[in-house]
């Protein structure tokens, strides 16, 4: 029956269920859900401090789940402008969350909160010169800029004051920070790529030779949001231990 209402569903908006586009849309939203309700239902077997953490992550994939929802019937509906929108919403609650993750695991070693605060602020920087690029026109000028708060973020992470703060906790924190790290480096390396690659103006730097840059971005979102949250969860599993 669910079978049926979901096909019907898809025919209702002129959607293709087979559709690469459709499909990791609606296979992304299930898997932050599913990894949402592994981490709120985890909360009870953690303390107070490490309690927030895992919390955090549940809220990060709770809400692109939520937008992915909204994404895949705008997707079907072939409304990208509103995909688009809805997509950045998800990323200015989501990307400053993930950078929160960087304070709670390094505050044993003494993160103050105006680490926090800047790595905050630069996504922010990093996610609105973004959107403006992409829907405002000069999108080189912003893509700069965003481009630069990404790599600032990276400086911070990898060879800033963050990493000197997990460098003096040692251990399983400054295991779970490499990690993340590398998930920042790599994992989303993949959004100004799809910037460039989608966005008018930077077509001559990056063609996307076909590719929708929305079934990428679905795959990236899935695999850092989640993998984000399961880091965080196992060096909190350790520590409670």
């Amino acid at each position: 029956m669910k079978t049926l209402l979901t096909m019907i569903d898809l025919v209702a908006v002129g959607g293709d269920v087979n559709d690469p586009v459709n499909f990791t849309f609606f296979i992304g939203c299930m898997a932050m859900m599913a990894a949402s309700a592994f981490f709120f239902l985890s909360l009870n077997q953690f303390d107070k401090k490490w309690r927030t953490s895992v919390l955090v992550s549940g809220l990060i994939t709770f809400i692109a789940a939520v937008h992915y929802w909204y994404m895949r019937d705008a997707a079907m509906a072939g409304d990208l402008t509103n995909v688009t929108a809805f997509r950045y919403v998800d990323w200015i609650l989501t990307v400053p969350l993930m950078c929160v993750e960087f304070y709670l695991i390094l505050k044993v070693a003494g993160a103050k909160q105006s680490m926090m605060w800047k790595l905050i602020g630069l996504s922010v920087v990093m996610l609105v010169t973004g959107y403006f690029g992409e829907t405002m026109g000069n999108a080189v000028m912003w893509g700069t800029v965003s481009g630069l708060a990404y790599f600032v973020i990276v400086y911070e992470i990898w060879l800033g004051g963050a990493a000197k703060l997990a460098k003096e906790a040692g251990g399983d924190v400054l295991h779970a920070h490499k990690i993340l790290c590398w998930f920042v480096l790599v994992g989303w390396a993949i959004y100004p790529i799809g910037y460039m690659a989608g966005t008018t103006g930077w077509y001559d730097v990056l063609p996307t030779n076909g590719l929708d840059m929305n079934v990428w971005y679905n795959i990236a979102d899935a695999i850092n949001k989640i993998g984000f949250g399961l880091v965080i969860y196992s060096l909190a599993v350790k520590k409670q231990a």
